[in-house]
């Protein structure tokens, strides 16, 4: 059997970046170190830091007054910030760069005083912590559908913004009925949208040219992660979320030469090598990379970790 693995795939930078936060705010500091939410949509990873000492909470109130807190790669709204400062936290903000883009750009077009128009999944914190950040009128849709519902005239200023891990072709259908139906709309340029997200969606489609089963490495709460095992399937190819190699069931593979592999931005190489091995344990393997993109990019890390390093 051969397996084919998707080149790019598993951690974007901003992963990095924020896993990173976390570690080196665990190695300068001997008090705790508290997180608000899952640091990136990976149990395995937060497990690892988890061993390491951090403390996860979901609402400020867990933490202690004055005690260090990373925000997580998903960003925060400005109310989760304002509580930070009332309860005296020291914050270590590890929000990707390219979603506080993102809530610049919003920013910037409601001080414009036109309406934001949202792209992105309700109840992803990422969204809840964007449309926490822009003070003037603001919608979330989810696809051309919800456009059409939208409740305000036709020729009122829009600017449209996405969620980062939304692609160029996810979001085409629902700019294009934005810039349908209303007369006056502006929005960021598709360089704007995250790298990671594209780079990997397209790796998926061209992986599945190949293969005849495929198997996406990550998080059932992860976004990126779920649409990659959905343009699997939208490709004609049997695909599946798995969140490591216990959960590869070998009927899957059952009379299958060709398993495409592929990892979703939150998903660590180690989990990648566990689906591969459980593959090998089905039938002896060759394993061949898929020729494509390679990522370059980084982000620094804020400079107070930088300073204390």
């Amino acid at each position: 059997m051969k397996v084919i693995l998707a080149q790019p795939r598993g951690f974007c930078a901003g992963v990095v970046r924020a896993i990173d936060i976390v570690e080196r705010s665990l190695a300068q500091r001997s008090e705790p170190v508290y997180v608000r939410h899952e640091i990136v949509h990976n149990r395995h990873v937060v497990n690892d830091l988890k061993a390491k000492g951090a403390r996860f909470v979901e609402d400020l109130a867990e933490v202690p007054n004055g005690a260090l807190t990373i925000f997580s790669a998903h960003g925060v709204s400005r109310a989760v910030e304002a509580d930070a400062q009332t309860r005296r936290l020291t914050v270590v903000d590890a929000t990707c760069p390219l979603v506080s883009k993102v809530h610049k750009q919003g920013q910037r077009y409601s001080s414009l005083g036109r309406t934001v128009i949202l792209i992105g999944h309700a109840g992803h914190p990422e969204i809840e912590g964007t449309l926490g950040r822009i003070s003037g009128p603001v919608y979330l849709v989810e696809n051309r559908d919800d456009v059409a519902k939208l409740d305000i005239p036709d020729d009122t200023p829009v600017a449209y913004i996405t969620q980062t891990t939304l692609s160029v072709d996810d979001t085409r259908a629902t700019i294009e009925a934005v810039k349908e139906r209303f007369t006056d709309v502006i929005g960021p340029e598709t360089r704007d949208i995250c790298y990671a997200t594209q780079n990997r969606q397209t790796a998926v489609r061209d992986l599945c040219r190949f293969v005849e089963v495929l198997l996406v490495v990550g998080a059932s709460n992860s976004s990126n992660s779920n649409r990659l095992r959905e343009i699997g399937a939208e490709c004609g190819i049997p695909s599946y979320l798995v969140a490591d190699g216990s959960e590869v069931d070998p009927a899957w593979l059952a009379g299958v030469n060709l398993v495409g592999v592929t990892a979703g931005a939150s998903a660590p190489d180690v989990l990648v090598e566990d689906v591969i091995a459980a593959i090998g344990r089905v039938s002896p393997i060759e394993i061949e990379i898929l020729d494509g993109v390679e990522e370059k990019i980084t982000f620094r890390l804020p400079p107070e970790l930088l300073e204390a390093s």
